[in-house]
């Protein structure tokens, strides 16, 4: 069981940075892939970028070259590093947890077991 909280969200302009964490309890922590998801409203959660345990990354093609997903196993903690953000980047952000890192987990949400609450991010124009 893994339980997660995300924080660092807020309101940021239209170029800024924001760096996300997701809190994960459980000392199994190190043997799960994490990802990042975001909904925006009337939108579908979409993938946003994973990290493997052996930290191989996957991102979305919107955020390639713009976020950067890290993990802190002292901390049991995953970063989301989000630089020249944009309105559309505008959503709720989630942070998940599995045991299996599949292409149907860089495709969808339900692939995941575990989910954090969400922490909102909003950049105005």
């Amino acid at each position: 069981q893994v339980q997660l909280v995300e924080s660092g969200g807020g309101l940021v302009q239209a170029g800024g940075s924001l760096r996300l964490s997701c809190a994960a309890s459980g000392r199994t922590f190190s043997r799960y892939h994490m990802g990042w998801f975001r909904q925006a409203p009337g939108k579908e959660r979409e993938f946003v970028a994973a990290l493997s345990w052996s930290d191989t990354t996957y991102y979305s093609d919107s955020v390639k070259g713009r976020f950067t997903v890290s993990r802190d196993s002292a901390k049991n903690t995953v970063f989301l590093q989000m630089n020249s953000l944009k309105p559309e980047d505008t959503a709720v952000y989630y942070c998940a947890a599995d045991l299996a890192l599949t292409s149907a987990h860089r495709i969808g949400a339900r692939a995941w077991d575990y989910w954090g609450q969400g922490t909102q991010v909003t950049v105005s124009s």
